[in-house]
């Protein structure tokens, strides 16, 4: 006879809490009770400073503590495997494709979480650290999944269930700030605080797993020994076995707690969850590509205008966005706006913007990235207006943005699809195309929806409207484009130099991704359709705007926040608006609107070198308040119409939060996992040698057209300079891709950084790297009344316990006689009031060795009492490095390559004994040179550059290859 035990489903929940809270609480009491002083300790600071371990310490490092915890986290393993299956059971009706995604990603992390449990840090640090990474990155999936297909009639769990993961992924904010304060900055008790938090994501980890105690009462487990294998209700096949389990499901009480709409929600024939999520996601992905090839063409295009400093021809590529204008001949844009068509174009647009790479040559990239903006902007106008209007393009096309923002934030504001971008400096081109492929098929084979009218009704048809529908949108993808395409523009326009009162790139530059999430969320809630044609918004975004334009550091900072936030939520609304319209003209017009926007902000800075630029010179205020006019205008024009439908429940509106989410969580894990961990340090401290450099590095693109980043670090990296001036360098504009050469430099070689005047200085950009303390620093806008605006950059560094001032600066051009003369003389000025004190001049001067005023070279070393490094070295026009209260000891000229025009200078340096100064030295005193066979080792430059060199850099002008200098007798060293 047939022998049976049954136990309701809830069982398993509570056995599995149980545990696992036991597990850790165990643990915690018994470390605290035998070893608190030895758990509280970490590698900054102990108790008292120190009361309050953290969770690895607790659980990993001490017997019996350890080995009771791996003891409960066994016993823990059946309840969870019984949990994953009855979550599997609940689940899929609701979607079985998603309830097998998600019990396999419950499987991987259950593995995971064992993995780091039993291999501690000290057994295999790597393997410990891939899986309880992998433990935690997969927590975000599950968790969502698990409130995605929480049984219909639970409200109550779904809503306990959000709770519990909203303040677990709220909490990961603060606990990495003080994680960054406990490792970075070195502050103790910063790890107590870190590890509440800690703390709590176990607490809230188990207690989300058990809130399936509200989906599993309606399970009963039933084992039954003996007899025949039974087919229950239901479909369920219980296996023939001699021990066979039964598992019984009410699902009359689910049906019957459902609502008549979920009901027939469940029963309407439409596209599965899993398809529907797979068209979105390829929906996301491809605006991801769209704005990756449109971001692409003005890096490419004005590679040509950067070398000859005029206008090359080059910028007629920009016309490229015009192709909509093709969609007015009826047999195209019917071609275009079919899913064939669609297809077709889709899969060309993406092989040549994501192919360009390929081209050697600089041209053939352009040709290739000017047609694929040909192809995609004829595409995406077919698309959208014939789309349902509903505000989901605007968020798939807003969520690809700011995965191309976190994307760049991983990749050192480079986006790895870009043609500048090989596989030396990290380009997934090849992955790229093959997911766009993927997403391209996808398309194509997507169900068929009945396509919307494509031209706005008579009513519709106003000229004003029409007018501020474009001019808002081709604004909007102006604004977008400056100002939010990179997490660190917005902090560049409010940097003010050290000691730092505002944002620097790590760690805040995550938060400019959390207003763009903002704004984005904004526009999927039930405002979404209404905030956009809002009055008080619209002056918001304007306040927003004024704000960031005219205040510095946390107040600009937060204006920047506040413009980012209220652009991204105009997206939805604004996309619709345009869309209403034939697609031929009105996208015509928006491209055009954008281009004159694109022009004029580099006009602003190029004045010098363009025809008309004294009509915009440094008028940055002008373009965004006309940026603003038109935003403002196209709110207006949204407020004359109809409010939009937007469809919450639809599944792109309802995984927006989760979508949003996960960015925000990646965003501060690159910027994690991006912070210091040790503050720079001297390559010769112990010699108290400083080794500086100038480089024109112009902008960052070499000659063969690719980001020059890593090869500029190889450089400087293998000069071993301690201060580096970096000119040409402000690429947070949209014609060098909104990009910052200087982030590998500083992450892979170890330097404070002065960033210099931002976008709206109107300069070329200056940089300071130093690897000693900035003690303070300030930005110049030297006189120029004629041509273009000189930057300088003076600091106060903290060398070795010496103030060593430092200035690096880039004057005009040989033409403006008037402008160098005025800029040597403000130089000079401000280095004799440092007089006598150790300076260190690192600039661009245009001037030969020892030419008479109105030549620079005078007002900088007489009127400024500095010392040329080496007078006797006539071959120089550019680049200057001057000292003075130092021993200068060596001098060399590193060719470029063809990594830009200009080549490296290095004056090495030795720093007089502490507390003693050099005054007035004596010419022959200086010039005292030695070969350098007799030069002490810790004086020597890398030998590597010496004859033929090393990748294309070696010493060069002087036969010697590089010059060295004696002390002079009595030096105070």
């Amino acid at each position: 006879m047939p022998q049976t035990v049954s136990f309701p489903g809830t069982w398993i929940v509570h056995a599995h809490t149980l545990c696992a809270a036991s597990a850790f609480l165990g643990a915690l009491a018994i470390g605290i009770w035998l070893h608190y002083h030895k758990i509280v300790k970490n590698g900054v600071a102990g108790w008292p400073d120190e009361w309050w371990p953290s969770v690895s310490a607790t659980i990993g490092d001490w017997y019996p503590e350890r080995s009771i915890f791996q003891i409960l986290i066994a016993l823990t393993a059946a309840p969870r495997f019984g949990l994953l299956f009855c979550c599997w059971l609940v689940s899929r009706a609701q979607s079985p494709g998603w309830a097998n995604a998600i019990v396999i990603v419950g499987l991987i992390r259950t593995v995971s979480c064992g993995g780091w449990v039993y291999i501690s840090s000290t057994d295999d640090h790597d393997a410990h650290d891939v899986l309880m990474i992998t433990y935690v990155v997969l927590t975000l999936p599950w968790m969502l999944g698990c409130i995605a297909c929480s049984p219909p009639g639970k409200s109550a769990s779904g809503r306990q269930r959000k709770l519990i993961a909203s303040s677990f992924f709220g909490m990961l904010v603060p606990m990495i700030y003080f994680f960054i304060r406990h490792k970075v900055h070195h502050v103790p008790g910063a790890y107590t605080i870190y590890s509440f938090f800690e703390w709590y994501l176990i607490i809230a980890d188990v207690a989300f797993d058990s809130r399936n105690v509200l989906d599993f009462r309606d399970i009963e487990i039933t084992i039954t020994q003996g007899g025949p294998a039974k087919t229950l209700k239901g479909g369920d096949v219980v296996l023939q076995e001699t021990l066979q389990t039964e598992i019984l499901t009410t699902e009359t009480k689910v049906i019957s707690a459902m609502s008549t709409d979920e009901i027939s929600k469940l029963l309407e024939p439409e596209p599965a969850l899993f398809r529907a999520t797979l068209s979105f996601m390829s929906d996301v992905y491809l605006g991801y590509v769209f704005w990756s090839i449109l971001t692409s063409l003005s890096v490419q295009l004005f590679y040509w205008s950067v070398w000859a400093l005029e206008i090359s021809g080059s910028e007629v590529a920009l016309l490229s966005t015009w192709s909509p204008i093709l969609l007015v001949i009826p047999p195209i844009r019917r071609f275009a706006s079919t899913q064939p068509g669609q297809g077709l174009l889709l899969a060309l647009g993406c092989m040549a913007g994501l192919g360009a790479w390929q081209f050697e040559k600089v041209l053939n990239r352009l040709f290739a990235v000017a047609a694929a903006n040909i192809i995609q902007t004829a595409a995406a106008a077919a698309y959208w207006s014939t789309s349902v209007r509903d505000g989901t393009n605007g968020l798939q096309l807003g969520l690809g943005i700011i995965f191309s923002v976190v994307i760049k934030m991983a990749n050192h504001a480079n986006l790895p699809t870009w043609p500048i971008i090989d596989k030396d400096q990290g380009g997934i081109h090849e992955l790229a195309t093959a997911l766009a492929a993927l997403a391209v098929v996808e398309r194509v084979l997507r169900p068929v929806k009945n396509p919307v009218a494509q031209v706005a009704s008579r009513t519709q048809r106003s000229y004003l409207r029409y007018m501020g529908a474009v001019g808002g949108m081709g604004a909007l993808f102006f604004a977008l484009h400056t100002l939010v395409s990179d997490a660190g523009t917005l902090i560049s326009w409010t940097w003010t130099g050290y000691p730092i009162r505002g944002p620097t790139l790590l760690p805040y530059g995550a938060f400019v991704v959390v207003a763009m999430c903002a704004g984005l969320a904004l526009s999927a809630s039930r405002v979404g359709a209404l905030l956009p044609r809002n009055p008080l918004w619209l002056f918001f975004g304007a306040g927003a705007s004024y704000a960031m334009y005219r205040y510095r550091d946390w107040v600009g900072f937060a204006g920047g926040l506040g413009l980012a936030t209220f652009l991204m939520s105009l997206l939805p609304s604004f996309l619709d608006m345009t869309s209403v319209y034939a697609p031929g003209i009105a996208w015509f017009l928006v491209w055009t609107i954008n281009n004159l926007f694109v022009l004029a902000h580099v006009w602003t800075v190029a004045y010098a070198f363009v025809p008309g630029g004294i009509y915009l010179r440094e008028r940055t205020d002008l373009v965004l308040m006309w940026m603003t006019i038109l935003l403002i205008c196209g709110g207006l024009t949204l407020s004359f119409g109809r409010v939009q439908s937007f469809d919450l429940k639809s599944l792109p509106f309802r995984a927006v939060p989760y979508v949003l989410v996960t960015l925000i969580l990646l965003s501060f894990g690159i910027t994690a996992s991006r912070m210091p961990t040790q503050p720079p340090i001297p390559y010769r401290a112990g010699e108290r040698i400083i080794t500086a450099g100038i480089w024109t590095v112009h902008f960052g693109i070499d000659l063969e057209g690719r980001d020059s980043q890593r090869r500029l670090k190889d450089l400087i990296g293998g000069m071993e300079l301690d201060i580096v001036g970096l000119l040409e360098t402000d690429l947070n504009r949209i014609v060098y891709g909104n990009r910052d050469l200087t982030q590998v430099l500083t992450e892979d070689l170890g330097y404070y950084i002065d960033p210099g005047p931002g976008p709206q200085k109107h300069t070329w950009g200056a940089v300071l790297l130093s690897k000693y303390p900035i003690l303070n620093s300030s930005h110049h806008l030297l006189p120029s009344p004629h041509g273009e605006l000189a930057p300088a950059i003076t600091a106060t560094l903290d060398v070795y316990g010496t103030n060593v001032h430092v200035v690096v600066s880039h004057d005009g051009q040989e033409e403006d006689v008037l402008d160098r003369q005025l800029q040597s003389t403000e130089l000079g000025r401000l280095m004799a009031e440092w007089y006598p004190e150790p300076t260190i001049f690192l600039g661009y001067v245009v001037s030969k060795p020892k030419a008479d005023r109105p030549a620079p070279y005078k007002y900088l070393v007489e009127d400024g009492r500095m010392n040329d490094i080496d007078e006797d070295d006539w071959d120089r026009w550019c680049q200057y490095v001057l000292y003075r209260g130092l021993y200068r000891i060596g001098y060399a000229r590193v060719s470029r390559s063809t990594i830009t025009d200009t080549e490296l200078q290095v004056g090495r340096f030795l720093l007089p004994r502490h507390g003693s100064r050099i005054i007035d030295a004596p010419h022959d005193d200086r010039y005292l040179r030695i070969n350098k066979d007799v030069v002490p080792d810790s004086w020597k430059f890398p030998a590597k550059y010496g004859s033929t060199g090393t990748k294309g850099h070696f010493y060069h002008v002087f036969p010697e290859g590089a010059r060295y200098y004696a002390l002079p007798e009595g030096a105070l060293v």
